[in-house]
Formats: C-alpha cells, structure tokens, sequence
C-alpha cells in the first residue's frame, strides 16, 4: 500500500548477539551486500530470507520486521 514501509531490527538484533554481518550473511546464504542492504531498508527480503534471519537472530520475524506508515 502506498504510503507504508517495512522497517527492520536486524542490525540491532545481530549486535546485541556479537554477530557480524559477514557470519549472518553465511549463515542465512546471502552475501553481506545483502545483509547491508536489509539493514539500511534498501531491501526487502523474501519471506524464506525473513524467517532465516529470524531463526539466527533468535527471534519471531514479526519482532524483526514491522510496518511504518509514512
């Protein structure tokens, strides 16, 4: 819908459990470009990708990715 964003706790989630982007990036099978890019919001993931990055970053995906109205 237009006006809404899909926001993202990822950096913060990876931090908090000392995990750099590069050891997410392999343990979820993407590049660190993509990690960065999730977590700047330059991109969304698929839904395989969101539930990966939760399962590693130890969280529901619902706590890791939310909705903004802008």
């Amino acid at each position: 819908m237009p006006g809404e964003k899909v926001l993202n706790r990822v950096r913060e989630k990876r931090t908090k459990l000392e995990m750099t982007q590069e050891g997410l990036a392999g343990l979820t099978g993407v590049t660190r470009q993509t990690i960065i890019a999730i977590e700047r919001g330059n991109y969304s993931p698929s839904v395989l990708l969101a539930l990966r990055l939760a399962k590693h970053l130890r969280c529901p995906v619902e706590e890791l990715f939310y909705e903004e109205s802008v």
